[in-house]
């Protein structure tokens, strides 16, 4: 409220010039900075401890509950946005002729970004990775003229071309695949990384727990700088919000898009306030809404910064310390949901594309209905966890429906806001996912606790020095299928001896 009241107050009184603006955000900007520095350290401690911790087993059977989970929930998002905007109808009562078009339309190809998503699960250098994700993109060549097979002509090297004929002409139209580096963080590349190297230390015994012990430290150390963060954020957040506000040209398409704003954050509030607690509430059986209460700075901070990956520390801290949720299952899920799991954005693709159809005047069957929520779903699940990424995966929905890809432009002036209120419920979904896991995965973690209480000892050495009294009791041992087991464990043996 503090940072929408300066903010408006300064729109008002103070004529500020582009470059002001700049210095005025400058707090905020350092916020972000702050948040995603420690990213990367975050994600590849947390997830190597967590997968090392458990079982290669259940790691497995925690993960594919997780994955299910998130899948599940990003369906019943698209399906939601879908029913809402077919009955609200916002496109209906207005033309695209009549809304501004703002920016330009990003140049997607369906099958290059479902390949580059591939490409980036395996790098071919992790510490690229770290700071550059892969990406291709379509480069026309020369149009070049069909050539006799009797030609003394020699044909070019072949190369990676998509080709377009025009039947009306004998020239062919090509594209080569160029491929490039952009810049951030490869979130989906690390994770997969980071999954087999820690099911590796986890194989490897007292060989790995060197490993192990500095994984660990680094999460401690990380986690430690996250709550030095924590006391600049209230300064950051609100410098966030008033410079926005400021940033804002017009306000009028507010009005003009007003409609298509109501339907995507009522469902966004349908999705966050009833259907992810009732899930929550049928499988753990416990308040929903207090365990949202827990996760609220890492609501709050996803709704400033619009971001789940940069929010990410502040999720693990909520998860861990307010709601008490296993490490082993944080450390695992949140990185993973917080790359695939994107209710939030999914929802507002499907309601974006049929509210485009809607404005130009298309009818959508049923068949162009389900081809949207398939997409949605898909495109929602490789956009990575960075601000604006339901543009990109936008251009792919439309596409796919053959809906005109350069009408998004008429949607991205309001995107801004739209893009903080779907980060939250995303970042919400991540966390109820975690306590979900944890509710289904109870028996696996009592059991590893339970092994882990065991001391198994060299299965060859039997025990032959004379206890003290005080401890004979507690201590007196049995020989087990060659094992020495205290008598204290809880488990079940054969008697076979006794010293």
């Amino acid at each position: 409220l503090l940072g929408i009241g300066i903010g408006v107050l300064v729109r008002e009184y103070g004529k500020l010039s582009n470059l002001d603006k700049f210095y005025f955000s400058f707090p905020g900007e350092v916020l972000m900075r702050m948040l995603k520095l420690i990213i990367l350290p975050l994600i590849i401690s947390s997830m190597i401890t967590g997968v090392a911790a458990l079982d290669s087993n259940i790691s497995g059977k925690i993960g594919l509950r997780a994955v299910v989970y998130y899948l599940c929930t990003t369906i019943i998002a698209v399906i939601l946005g879908i029913v809402l905007v077919v009955t609200i109808k916002p496109g209906v009562t207005q033309r695209a002729s009549e809304i501004d078009r703002v920016g330009s339309t990003p140049e997607v190809s369906t099958v290059d970004a479902m390949l580059d998503l591939i490409r980036n699960m395996f790098p071919e250098n992790l510490v690229q990775a770290c700071f550059q994700q892969y990406k291709t993109k379509r480069e026309k060549v020369k149009a070049t003229t069909a050539v006799d097979k009797n030609s003394s002509i020699l044909p070019e090297e072949p190369t990676t071309t998509a080709t377009t004929a025009k039947p009306s002409e004998n020239k062919t139209q090509e594209y080569k695949i160029v491929g490039m580096y952009s810049n951030g963080i490869n979130a989906l590349g690390l994770i997969v990384f980071c999954l087999v190297f820690g099911m590796v230390i986890g194989k490897m015994g007292e060989k790995g727990q060197v490993l192990m012990d500095f994984f660990n430290a680094l999460n401690e150390a990380t986690m430690r700088i996250v709550q030095i963060i924590m006391w600049y954020m209230p300064i950051g957040i609100v410098f966030l919000i008033a410079g926005k506000i400021i940033e804002v040209e017009d306000w009028e398409i507010f009005r003009k898009l007003g409609l298509y704003m109501a339907t995507v954050i009522s469902g966004l509030a349908i999705h966050s306030s009833i259907i992810l607690p009732l899930i929550y509430l049928i499988i753990v059986r416990k308040n929903p809404f207090r365990f949202a209460m827990g996760m609220a700075q890492a609501l709050l901070t996803a709704l400033m910064i619009s971001s789940s990956s940069a929010t990410l520390p502040v999720t693990f801290r909520c998860a861990e310390e307010k709601n008490l949720i296993d490490k082993r299952i944080t450390r695992f899920v949140l990185p993973v949901g917080a790359t695939i799991n994107m209710d939030g954005t999914a929802l507002y693709e499907a309601v974006a594309a049929v509210f485009i159809a809607q404005l130009n005047d298309l009818e959508l069957d049923i068949g162009q209905i389900v081809t949207i929520s398939v997409t949605a779903t898909a495109a929602s699940i490789g956009a990575a966890g960075v601000p604006q990424a339901g543009l990109v995966t936008m251009v792919i929905v439309l596409s796919a429906v053959g809906l005109p890809a350069e009408d998004v432009t008429l949607i991205i002036a309001v995107d801004w806001l739209l893009d903080r209120f779907r980060t939250m419920v995303n970042v919400l979904g991540d966390a109820f996912g975690t306590g979900v896991v944890e509710k289904l995965s109870k028996k696996e973690l009592e059991q590893m606790d339970v092994t882990s209480e065991v001391n198994i000892v060299n299965p060859f050495a039997l025990e032959t020095g004379i206890l003290d009294n005080d401890e004979t009791e507690a201590k007196k041992s049995y020989i087990n299928g060659g094992f020495s087991v205290d008598k204290s464990d809880t488990i079940s043996f054969t008697q076979t001896s006794q010293f």
